[in-house]
């Protein structure tokens, strides 16, 4: 297995320029979820190029995502590995880039750009060495995880058929550029979206008497869901309420009808988000119930809560301790962010890693979804060479 690790390494170092240049394509011509058209035809090219052997464009109907497979000496087993390719539709703020965002209202400010090229980058590593690879490959560039959409409909696809095991990796500029950040069992958290519309009657700001006001049922709606996570959950289990987005009124001097709040819930334990969404709604309509008004409340599951096999997480990270040593492998901290990648190891044994690129002297330690983030491109090379690996431990027998 060192030849091999010896033989990833060179062409990863063979490849760092056509990385950096995918990457830097790919951030500034970004595509909002299940519109990654122009990047989903050039992941098909150049894995075509690469000598993939199986190129299969598109899901859910629309023309965005590809699933990919490198068959090696034998069809099994079969490791997956996955990148998402959507960006935000947020203005970019970073003027002084020269691939800057060229899509107007829209940024890769997430770091699925460099997603893509990793796995790009992998794929062609791969694909010059599948006459020595034990087994296959699945190649996932989902679209849509922005929208918590995209997994669900890959899996409809087909693209977890015949997968034993799946690997998947987020820069991540909270840690230091080249650090690896793995955590066994619950990483990523369950993601509710809620609608609280508060009904009241409207009136004359000036006679508030004759109305029944839904802004100050609102304003004591968020006030008292706070007490769910302070006094109605465990201490020690992870938990959010937020309310993100309140709508209402029209003028200075109108009490409007109605106000809409949305927001957030986001749990580990499904016991604890049963009860969480239960006491909102019941929260919500008793604080209206109680001032005269009513609520109408929407709740939308999004995805569960990401858990990483133990096990499969654990080989994962020692590859990763093997090739770059213990400084640079890192427990990761549990985080209530939510991630679609949840959907792929509640079918099957995976683990979703953290690959740092956190670098203040270049400007890449700005947080994600802000208008000026960027990635540390001297980075990446590390996920390339990782990804290689693990395959080729994973099918060589290291974790069946």
């Amino acid at each position: 297995m060192i030849k091999m690790r010896e033989k990833i390494k060179k062409l990863v170092e063979s490849c760092k320029g056509e990385l950096i240049e995918l990457r830097r394509h790919f951030h500034a011509h970004p595509e909002p979820s299940f519109e990654e058209y122009e990047t989903t035809k050039l992941i098909a090219q150049k894995l075509k190029e690469y000598g993939v052997d199986e190129i299969k464009v598109g899901c859910g109907g629309k023309a965005s995502g590809v699933i990919a497979t490198i068959r090696g000496l034998f069809d099994r087993p079969m490791i997956a590995l996955r990148a998402d390719i959507d960006a935000l539709k947020m203005k970019e703020e970073n003027q002084s880039i020269p691939y800057r965002s060229q899509n107007e209202g829209v940024m890769h400010a997430c770091g699925h750009d460099a997603h893509i090229a990793v796995l790009l980058i992998t794929a062609k590593v791969l694909a010059q060495l599948k006459g020595e690879l034990p087994g296959s490959v699945r190649l996932i560039f989902q679209p849509a995880e922005e929208t918590a959409a995209g997994a669900k409909e890959i899996i409809k696809a087909g693209g977890l058929d015949g997968v034993d095991a799946i690997a998947g990796l987020h820069v991540w500029a909270y840690l230091p550029s080249g650090v690896l950040g793995f955590r066994k069992g619950p990483f990523f958290a369950a993601v509710d979206r809620i609608e609280i519309n508060v009904k009241g009657k409207g009136g004359h700001g000036a006679a508030p008497q004759f109305a029944v006001d839904p802004i100050v049922m609102a304003s004591n709606i968020v006030l008292a869901l706070q007490t769910i996570v302070s006094r109605e959950v465990d201490p020690i289990e992870p938990a959010v309420v937020s309310i993100c987005k309140i709508e209402g009124g029209t003028a200075f001097n109108i009490i409007p009808e109605e106000v809409k709040m949305v927001g957030t819930i986001r749990t580990f334990s499904p016991q604890t988000r049963e009860r969480v969404v239960k006491r909102v709604e019941e929260i919500s309509t008793n604080v209206a119930k109680a001032m005269r008004g009513s609520v109408e409340f929407i709740d939308y599951y999004s995805t569960p809560a990401l858990i990483n096999d133990p096990n499969f997480t654990e080989f994962a990270a020692s590859v990763a301790r093997d090739l770059f040593g213990e400084r640079s492998v890192v427990e990761a901290d549990i985080n209530m962010g939510g991630e679609d990648f949840s959907l792929y190891v509640e079918k099957v044994p995976g683990t979703f890693f953290l690959l740092g690129t956190g670098n203040k002297d270049k400007g890449t330690d700005k947080a994600h979804h802000n208008p000026y983030f960027d990635v540390d491109d001297d980075a990446l090379p590390i996920g390339v060479e990782l990804f290689a690996n693990i395959v080729f431990e994973f099918l060589r027998g290291g974790k069946r």
